[in-house]
C-alpha cells in the first residue's frame, strides 16, 4: 500500500501588521492628526508674524492675524488645526477606553478642537496698531471680537483642565514622569493665560503666553503620538 503523506499547513510567524485591523488603523489616523496639529498651527503662525507687515511678535497676540488683507491665512490656520484636534479627541476617545480619564479627556480635547474652529469663525479685532493703520490703543470690542475672546477662553479653560485629567491617567498607570510634565503644562498653560489676560497687552505677558501655547501645543502632540504607538 502507497503511504499517504500528509502536508501539514505552514504556519506564518505572526508579525505587528497581523493584529492591525481596521478599527485599529482609524484609531492611529485619528491620533495621527493630533500628532501634526500643533506643528501645523505653529509654524503657520509663526511664519505669518515674521513676514506679516506691521505684526510685532512681542506686543501682538496671534488671533490679530486673521486681520488684513491675508488674514484668511490664520483663519484658515484655526479651522484646519480645530478640525485637526477634533480628529484627535476622536482617535483619544478610541484609544482610552476604560481608566481614568478614558470619559473627560476626549471631551476637554474636543471642546479645545471646536474652540479653534469658533475663533477662526469670530474673528478677533484690530488692536494695539495691527494691521496697519489701525489706532495704537487696545480699540473697541465687537460681538465677533466677542464671540472670539469668550471661544478662546472655554477652549484654553478646557486644554488646561485635559492636561490634569491625562495626568491622572498616567500616574494610575505608574507613567510619573508623564504625569508630572502633564501637570506642569496644564500649570504653566493656565499661568500664561492669566499673565496675559491681566498684562494690559505687555509684551512680557504676550510673550510668556506665546511660550505656554507653543508649550501646550507640543504636549498634546506628544500625548497623540503615545497613544498612536500603545
Amino acid at each position: 500500500m502507497a503511504q499517504e503523506t500528509i502536508q501539514r499547513p505552514v504556519q506564518r510567524p505572526v508579525t505587528s501588521h497581523d493584529d492591525c485591523t481596521p478599527a485599529r488603523r482609524v484609531t492611529r489616523s485619528l491620533l495621527g492628526y493630533g500628532v501634526i496639529a500643533g506643528p501645523v498651527y505653529v509654524a503657520a503662525a509663526l511664519a505669518q508674524a515674521l513676514t506679516r507687515e506691521g505684526f510685532d511678535l512681542p506686543r501682538h497676540q496671534w488671533s490679530l492675524l486673521a486681520n488684513g488683507s491675508l488674514g484668511w491665512v490664520q483663519v484658515t490656520n484655526f479651522v484646519l488645526t480645530g478640525l485637526m484636534v477634533l480628529a484627535c479627541a476622536a482617535g483619544l476617545r478610541r484609544a482610552t477606553a476604560g481608566g481614568p480619564g478614558a470619559r473627560w479627556a476626549p471631551r476637554l480635547v474636543g471642546v479645545y478642537g471646536v474652540s479653534l474652529v469658533a475663533a477662526g469663525a469670530f474673528r478677533a479685532d484690530p488692536a494695539l496698531g495691527f494691521p496697519a493703520g489701525t489706532p495704537a490703543g487696545p480699540g473697541e470690542v465687537s460681538w465677533h471680537g466677542l464671540l472670539h475672546l469668550a471661544a478662546g477662553g472655554i477652549g484654553f479653560a478646557c486644554l488646561a483642565a485635559a492636561c490634569f485629567v491625562i495626568a491622572r491617567r498616567y500616574a494610575a498607570e505608574g507613567r510619573r514622569r508623564f504625569a508630572r510634565w502633564s501637570r506642569a503644562t496644564g500649570a504653566a498653560f493656565l499661568t500664561g493665560f492669566a499673565i496675559v489676560a491681566s498684562s494690559g497687552g505687555s509684551e512680557a505677558g504676550n510673550l510668556a503666553f506665546t511660550a505656554a501655547v507653543i508649550a501646550v501645543w507640543a504636549w498634546l502632540s506628544a500625548v497623540a503620538l503615545d497613544a498612536y504607538r500603545r
